[in-house]
């Protein structure tokens, strides 16, 4: 049975340190339902629009969010039907979340169909490859992915999901679990054409299964499509390791992987963090308050704590004067939205409704 070579590092611990920390923060901020359908939309428009953008579609992501509103876009037919495609392969992962059982093969198949539907020959739709494929650098014809031989496909896949579904693999960090999932699959390359797209959403599939889809705030993709010399190169650094993918050591990859997790769950929970806040203030004065940044990260950090004395409140924005602090604390008092106890240097300042 395969069993994958990974060291714990320093750089993966760390990530997912704050990989739980923005769920934690994420999972229970206090957004109203438009605020969160707002948030799912936005990472499905993405996930679409860069999902499909790292294999070279051309639509824009506004072209994608009409395709998801079911508006008319016009562009090459075969770019439309691949952002269609993974649409429908979004609304499968749903399905297939539900579904009892652990993710297996059936899974994979299922999921490229919906992938290349109406793209490649039928006679390849959710069919494993039955031909070597070689994968070559646009432009210098440079090999950078050489998979196994396709007679060797269905006994890597058979090793790889007996393992996925074992319990030594249950008891990793669904994170690494997953990217573990990731690379395995990008290397065995087991369909002819949607590979990329098939493993990204099969990865997705076990992070929802696991119950880190973050409230589908969130896009891998996008951090994917952003920086895909960095995505190419974590993969070509695990690949050169040796020919036999049970023996390569993916850490650098886990490394690589984890850390796109935490960067996009970070970028989330800064969003959610502010909205939230202006959920409560909404709530609270039964209309939207305008405040600035300085006084947004003061009211944020009031909020935390429970209430703050001016010491802490400068230590949080040591780049300004004590004056301009205080000038951003008065206009949060005459908002009545915090207050200050005490007429001394011990004075704090507490959120108005304490």
């Amino acid at each position: 049975m395969y069993s994958p070579k990974y060291s714990i590092t320093n750089k993966v611990l760390k990530n997912i340190g704050v990989v739980e920390a923005c769920k934690e923060v994420i999972e229970n901020a206090p957004l109203v339902p438009s605020y969160e359908k707002q948030f799912q939309t936005d990472a499905l428009a993405r996930t679409l629009h860069h999902g499909t953008h790292i294999e070279g579609n051309e639509l824009n992501l506004q072209q994608a969010k009409k395709i998801i509103e079911g508006q008319e876009v016009y562009g090459r037919d075969r770019d439309i039907q691949e952002v269609v495609n993974y649409r429908n392969v979004m609304t499968l992962l749903d399905e297939l979340v539900y579904k009892k059982g652990e993710p297996n093969l059936d899974s994979l198949l299922d999921i490229h169909k919906a992938v290349v539907e109406k793209i490649v020959d039928p006679a390849k739709v959710g069919v494993l490859r039955t031909t070597q494929v070689i994968i070559k650098e646009e432009g210098t014809d440079k090999i950078v992915l050489k998979p196994p031989p396709f007679v060797e496909v269905p006994y890597l896949l058979e090793d790889f999901f007996s393992w996925l579904n074992s319990e030594p693999a249950k008891d990793i960090h669904s994170i690494i679990r997953a990217g573990i999932a990731h690379y395995v699959l990008v290397a065995i390359h087991p369909f002819v054409e949607g590979n990329g797209r098939t493993v990204r959403a099969f990865t997705q599939l076990l992070m929802m299964k696991e119950e880190y889809d973050i409230k589908r705030f969130f896009s891998l993709e996008e951090n994917f499509d952003s920086d895909l010399a960095s995505y190419y190169d974590a993969l070509f650094q695990v690949d050169k390791e040796s020919q036999n993918i049970a023996s390569r050591d993916l850490t650098v990859w886990i490394e690589y992987f984890t850390q796109v997790v935490a960067v996009e769950l970070s970028k989330i929970k800064e969003k959610v963090r502010k909205l939230s806040l202006d959920t409560r203030l909404k709530v609270k004065f039964g209309e939207q308050i305008s405040l600035s940044e300085r006084q947004m990260r003061l009211m944020e950090y009031i909020s935390d704590q429970g209430g703050a004395p001016m010491a802490d409140l400068k230590k949080l924005i040591p780049m300004v004067s004590e004056d301009t602090i205080l000038r951003d604390l008065q206009g949060l008092t005459k908002k009545g939205i915090i207050k200050k106890e005490g007429s001394t240097k011990s004075a704090r300042y507490l959120l108005a409704n304490k």
